[in-house]
């Protein structure tokens, strides 16, 4: 049978992980913290799904809400409106500050990033996008042409007046304090001196992740998102954050943003929304949804306001405040990075250790001449091997980087499970 699947796989799928190849093994089951496969194997899924399972897989709660929805009300009409819809509209509102409390409720991360920039284009009547060189924001066309990280080459021009600026990455600091630390003003000076030199002088948003995921697990230093929104005010843009890896209390705060006290003209919510399922939204300001309106906002498509999917969304937000998944977020992200680091002691391969809660990034660096991006490639394939389902992010002047983002209801004992094995196949992996 499992020739048959792989034959299948070959003759009929697209493949669509660019150079990448699909995990070796057939997913029958998940269930929490823990996959399946058909040959009865068990892996510790340490990547939450696609960085979305924030609950772990089949949570009772999530099936119980799809099973009564599903046999109540799944999808609609797009212009008609169901309770689960505006229960869910309410409840995002209430969890943010003010002024974010008009709420579009969509499908993917890739979505809402299209909806958020083309809302910020109507609304300013500009048309330049700023994002991060390291960015990922979706392989649609706006929010591809905002995504520097991969995918650019080979499908033509992007869209005019695209820009990226450079990342403020610690570990590899570009612009340096005498200290040797990043020196991220004289870097984010640098990034619009570059910006107003190119611009034609109509900046409608700059669009960027509080943490970036994709792009390595680099956490943006304190007031640097200050900052940049200033910058990007005075030049008549609005602020898009991307907090769809990050929202949700992910990062041990409910939405990432919040530790620096920075509240974005529009944020875009996906992945974590839905624990798993597609689900995503657009939240923004009365103000800037009133003007949107007014120009004739159209985002009209197949599955927005969709009452299931709403439903999941209302029961994730139930058992995000009931079992206060923020605080044990937090706790479970320093037991982990505690562990991680007592690793990089043992393992020179092991150059960093970053991130909040549980979005953790772990980068590997060179060793005795053995490019990083191969040895994460190795250390891949054995956890796989051994049990755990890990996710390395490998990118042009950067090592390989272990995106770390388990379930937040985890426990310690499945935390204790990953660092072993991790422990284990670095071990193998660099005496080889």
């Amino acid at each position: 049978m499992s020739e048959n699947f792989w034959s299948d796989a070959e003759r009929h799928l697209v493949r669509y992980i660019g150079a990448s190849s699909f995990v070796p093994e057939i997913i029958e089951r998940a269930e929490g913290a823990f996959l399946w496969t058909a040959d009865g194997r068990r892996l510790l899924d340490f990547t939450s799904g696609q960085m979305s399972a924030i609950l772990g897989h089949s949570h009772p709660a999530v099936v119980a809400t799809i099973q009564r929805q599903a046999a109540t009300l799944d999808h609609l009409f797009s212009g008609m409106l169901s309770r689960p819809v505006v229960d869910l509209a309410r409840r995002l509102a209430e969890s943010l500050p003010e002024p974010l409390s008009k709420v579009l409720l969509l499908t993917t991360g890739a979505e809402s990033n299209e909806a958020a920039i083309r809302m910020a284009k109507l609304v300013t009547g500009n048309h330049e996008i700023i994002s991060f060189a390291r960015s990922w924001h979706g392989m649609t066309q706006a929010a591809a042409g905002a995504t520097y990280s991969s995918g650019r080459k080979g499908y033509g021009p992007a869209a005019p007046g695209n820009f990226a600026i450079p990342t403020p990455n610690a570990f590899r600091p570009d612009f340096t304090t005498a200290d040797g630390d990043l020196d991220w003003r004289r870097q984010l000076d640098f990034s619009f001196e570059l910006f107003d030199a190119q611009s034609v002088g109509s900046l409608a948003a700059c669009i960027v992740e509080p943490i970036l995921s994709s792009g390595g697990v680099i956490d943006l230093p304190p007031g640097y998102l200050g900052a940049l929104r200033d910058r990007v005010h005075a030049r008549g843009g609005l602020l898009i954050l991307d907090e769809a890896q990050t929202g949700l209390c992910r990062t041990g705060d409910w939405y990432a943003f919040q530790r620096d006290g920075v509240v974005p003209d529009i944020l875009t919510l996906s992945k974590t929304l839905g624990a798993g399922l597609p689900l995503a939204a657009v939240v923004t300001s009365p103000q800037i949804e009133r003007t949107a309106h007014e120009r004739g906002f159209l985002f009209f498509t197949t599955h927005v306001s969709d009452p299931l999917v709403a439903a999941v969304g209302n029961t994730v937000l139930d058992v995000l405040t009931t079992e206060r998944l923020d605080v044990r977020a937090a706790d479970l992200g320093s037991y982990l990075r505690k562990g991680l680091r007592e690793l990089a002691t043992r393992h020179p391969v092991i150059g960093d250790v970053r991130g909040r809660g549980l979005l953790i990034g772990l980068e590997l660096v060179e060793d005795r001449g053995r490019p990083a991006d191969e040895i994460g490639a190795a250390v891949t394939r054995r956890c796989l091997e051994l049990g755990l389902h890990m996710n390395v992010v490998q990118l042009p002047g950067m090592g390989g980087v272990f995106r770390i983002a388990p379930a937040l209801t985890s426990s310690t004992a499945e935390l204790d499970l990953g660092l072993e094995i991790l422990d284990q196949a670095i071990s193998e992996v660099t005496t080889a």
